[in-house]
């Protein structure tokens, strides 16, 4: 029988204090924070942290229209441009979007 002091009692254990939790919270925050630098952070209004049921680490990005899976789909083309290296993506790396 676990005594009171025994951190791992299951009474007592939280899935939000697990690394798993906090490593999907901090990506979670951190996806929001680029999806908002580009102006789409309203267009993700289900984006959440959570775990499954074995304490995996999940994000939930929800459901969104074509329009913006064309608009994100676009921003990673050209961020994977722009890490490459690429001639092809010119200033593109350099200029904002609206």
């Amino acid at each position: 029988m676990p005594s009171e002091e025994d951190p791992e009692d299951a009474a007592r254990w939280s899935p939000l204090e697990t690394d798993e939790w906090y490593a999907a919270r901090n990506a979670t925050t951190a996806l929001r924070d680029v999806l908002t630098a580009a102006g789409m952070a309203r267009e993700f209004p289900y984006l959440r942290a959570d775990l499954n049921a074995f304490g995996h680490g999940l994000i939930e990005l929800g459901r969104v229209s074509p329009e913006t899976a064309e608009r994100l789909a676009e921003l990673l083309r050209r961020a994977l441009l722009c890490s490459r290296g690429s001639e092809e993506a010119g200033d593109s790396c350099n200029r904002k979007t609206d």
